[in-house]
């Protein structure tokens, strides 16, 4: 660990219980507390608790700060009604991806952006720079951490300790409430594919949230690390940047095409190579394959055709607790249908191509 990490305001907890603790983003964030298989399924079957609070939260506010987003991200944040929130990206001129957010709108004038912490230094300094003169952006990080609660059972156990009424609230809405008796911004979204809960407050209340939501059930509510998030988010066919999103991909090629409005009044970053790579057409395609052996692809593999030429790379790979085989998610060039191998230290491995989720919660 170097001394320029930074430790969430959770450290405590984190040690408490045991974690494996890992460098990530800048920052010492708990890889695992024991089982990360165990944890990964507490999310699928119940509920678990994550320490987001590395993440980086901007806001901006004003009257023109709906215009501002606008012009600053390839979404339409001005349409969003107080209290909704939408997934997004930020774009390069050129198309390519600078980052992937949510953005909330928690006041008529006030919207909250939510950054990969890798990114949050480079999200910022390009709203600053394209929301001038439109709308104040500040950086909101250090004073801000973020407890998710996920899974199935989590409005459950998060009802007992918040004065707010979760079972109304829309999936990608959220609300100012309290939580333990502490002031947050309650939101129903999350990145692993079950339903639940972000709640963000000062940091000096992550504390006592993340006790009272870990004491609210009969033996509590278990804590999960970036691994078993890292496996959730792959079964529910989730990107992750540095792996299906970079500055080399647009939102096209991830298949996330519906992300990007050209539909919306006036210009923004990236229109005119975003409406150009609309109308030609992604280069390559992003697929799901299940490994058809027990060897998991991992991110780098070559994926090979069936004359073992290799036609694409594996962006994320592990084994799946809840499909009990390995699966991938990979780009390839031309035609997405198949037979394709793996390329798995050296030996071709099979491999089908199958529809993006992997597990959808709602079949």
């Amino acid at each position: 660990m170097t001394s320029t990490v930074r430790d969430t305001p959770l450290l405590n907890v984190h040690e408490r219980l045991g974690a494996t603790m890992t460098e990530f983003a800048g920052w010492r964030m708990p890889l695992r507390y024991g089982s990360e298989t165990a944890e990964h399924n507490a999310v699928r079957t119940g509920a678990a608790l994550f320490d987001l609070s590395h993440m980086g939260e901007i806001a901006v506010t004003g009257p023109g700060a709906g215009d501002a987003l606008d012009y600053a991200v390839c979404g339409w944040p001005s349409k969003l009604a107080v209290g909704r929130a939408r997934y997004t990206m930020i774009c390069a001129p050129d198309g390519g991806i600078l980052d992937d957010l949510i953005i909330y709108r928690q006041a008529p004038e006030r919207f909250l952006v939510v950054a990969n912490a890798a990114n949050a230094a480079v999200v910022l300094g390009e709203l600053r720079s394209r929301c001038s003169g439109g709308a104040l952006v500040t950086d909101e990080s250090a004073v801000t951490g973020l407890i998710s609660i996920q899974g199935p059972n989590g409005l459950g156990f998060l009802a007992r300790v918040t004065d707010i009424a979760l079972a109304p609230m829309a999936y990608y809405a959220g609300a100012y409430g309290r939580v333990a008796g502490r002031e947050a911004w309650i939101a129903r979204t999350g990145y692993t594919g079950e339903d639940g809960f972000e709640i963000f407050c000062a940091p000096g209340d992550c504390e006592p949230v993340w006790d009272a939501l870990a004491g609210s059930a009969a033996g509590g509510v278990p804590a999960a690390g970036l691994a078993a998030r890292d496996t959730l988010r792959l079964e529910a066919g989730m990107p992750l940047y540095g792996n299906e999103l970079g500055p080399d991909v647009t939102p096209y090629e991830a298949g996330l095409g519906r992300v990007v409005r050209l539909d919306k009044p006036g210009d923004f970053v990236g229109r005119e190579a975003l409406a150009a790579r609309a109308a030609q057409g992604p280069r390559r395609t992003l697929i799901g394959l299940l490994g058809l052996s027990r060897r998991v692809p991992r991110h780098g593999y070559a994926v090979l055709s069936d004359a073992g030429e290799r036609v694409g790379v594996v962006t994320s790979g592990a084994p799946s607790p809840t499909l009990g085989r390995p699966i991938a998610m990979a780009y390839v060039a031309g035609p997405a249908n198949g037979p394709f191998g793996i390329d798995v230290r050296g030996k071709t491995e099979p491999a089908e191509v199958t529809g993006l989720p992997f597990y959808d919660r709602r079949k």
